[in-house]
């Protein structure tokens, strides 16, 4: 089972009808399983993972 370590919550947004009525609506993130160097599973944006191995390239 993975860990839920990412502190980034979802954006809220207005869904438009045609007569424009605003409904308010969640945009979820994306959040996948990361396996660390030491092996532990932990779940993470993708924003996240990306800068993650960035700095990994960069070291």
């Amino acid at each position: 089972m993975a860990v839920n370590i990412s502190k980034r919550r979802g954006n809220v947004k207005n869904k438009r009808s045609h007569a424009l009525n605003a409904t308010k609506a969640w945009q979820k993130t994306n959040t996948q399983v990361h396996i660390n160097e030491d092996g532990t599973k932990v779940r993470l944006s993708v924003k996240e993972i990306r800068t993650i191995k960035k700095n990994e390239k960069a070291a």
